[in-house]
């Protein structure tokens, strides 16, 4: 038989239970921790605390892992850290009344997952999380990330216009940022779902914010670009995870045409100045700088893969959450993948993924011979009746 895939999912998320995060604090927020412990509810128990363990749970995690064919996994949060009101993920940026404790929440989280991903370190690249409410902070807690082998990177927030107490990505302030983000070579990441600005408590709010989440989830994407963060910093890797790749090269075509208008000094009745422009269009940067984490991706999804570069794809599963691939992975994994050629299978399904987070191959192989899915089983296309029923995962459009 030929060669198992050695799959890497680009998109998993994990955490600590809320009671678990205790002991990565110190004493004095040992202390405070209890008392706001009592007073934290869950607000979906019902929807999520019923696979709430999966984040966690390494016997259970490894075993879904085995059984769907994935090897390696980068970590991105997903867990309530101490003195939060929701999931790290989707509460934005920290006020500044809240920043201190927050700050203490999340490098809670940074200690416990570096005991997460050392448990099986050949297996999980874990992701470290920062704030930019202050710079200083900011980039003590990425050297302290980088030191301590977190080498998924840094989860970079994005900073949406009524976040008015931290400056925009684009904003000069952050050259010292990027600068020793280069140095250590951390991968810069940003996630689906995060960037949203508030959109208040009625009823409607959250419907409007899942419909606009795909505009503020891509947005720092051609802030960066057109700010000339990759021209100034050539070496910075970065990955937008869970947001597609669909939309990049339409995305591209239009940052380069307002890239050359702009450069032109004026368009219409606005005059600007060239130099604001990078030297190169956004495209150059975004094949030499940028990376895209295509979770639970369909065909339609990978449609134009060729135009991105097929080296710039990374698939992920999006464990545990309902809108990803599990439990039903390998069948997605075929849907997908079953026309195309293997070269291109065995980069975006985890060869792209291993190089851009140093995956060691030659240490993930006995668990790839063991659990991977085979060329020949990745190949056969899904019979009707193989298409599962009420999932919500878009990884079965056709």
């Amino acid at each position: 038989m030929s060669q198992p895939y050695a799959v890497i999912t680009s998109d998993a998320h994990a955490g600590a239970s809320i009671q678990a995060y205790r002991e990565y604090l110190d004493e004095k927020h040992k202390t405070l921790f209890d008392e706001w412990r009592g007073t934290y509810k869950n607000p979906q128990k019902k929807h999520i605390g019923s696979k709430k363990h999966k984040n966690w749970d390494d016997a259970e995690r490894l075993g879904d892992m085995d059984a769907e064919g994935v090897a390696g996994e980068i970590i991105f949060p997903n867990t309530v850290p101490p003195f939060f009101k929701s999931s790290v993920l989707i509460c934005g940026n920290p006020r500044p009344e809240d920043y201190a404790l927050w700050l203490q929440g999340i490098r809670a989280h940074n200690r416990w997952l570096v005991d997460f991903c050392a448990d099986h370190p050949e297996r999980r690249a874990g992701i470290g999380l920062i704030y930019l409410n202050d710079l200083d902070d900011a980039m003590q807690d990425i050297q302290w990330i980088a030191d301590h082998g977190l080498r998924g990177g840094i989860l970079l927030p994005h900073v949406p216009d009524d976040c008015t107490h931290i400056q925009p990505l684009y904003a000069p302030e952050y050259e010292r940022l990027w600068a020793m983000i280069q140095d250590l070579d951390l991968v810069v990441n940003q996630h689906g779902g995060t960037g949203s600005p508030d959109y208040g408590t009625w009823p409607i709010s959250l419907p409007i914010r899942l419909i606009e989440t795909a505009f503020y989830s891509t947005r720092s994407y051609a802030h960066l670009l057109l700010s000339g963060v990759f021209h100034r910093f050539p070496k910075l890797r970065y990955i937008l995870t869970e947001a597609g790749c669909n939309w990049v090269p339409e995305r591209l075509e239009m940052l380069d045409m307002f890239w050359s208008r702009i450069g032109s000094g004026a368009v219409g009745e606005f005059e600007f100045v060239r130099e604001a422009m990078p030297p190169e269009p956004p495209s150059f940067y975004a094949k030499r700088n940028c990376w895209y984490g295509a979770s639970s991706a369909s065909p339609p999804e990978l449609a134009g893969r060729h135009e991105i570069g097929i080296e710039r794809i990374c698939w992920g599963t999006d464990y545990p959450h309902y809108e990803g691939t599990y439990p039903n992975t390998r069948l997605a994994m075929r849907h997908c993948f079953h026309d195309k050629p293997e070269e291109e299978v065995r980069a975006i399904l985890g060869g792209n993924a291993a190089e851009l987070y140093g995956f060691d191959l030659e240490k993930l192989a006995p668990i790839v011979e063991q659990i991977g899915p085979r060329p020949e089983e990745i190949a056969a296309p899904l019979s009707e009746d193989e298409f599962p029923e009420k999932t919500h995962t878009n990884a079965f459009r056709r």
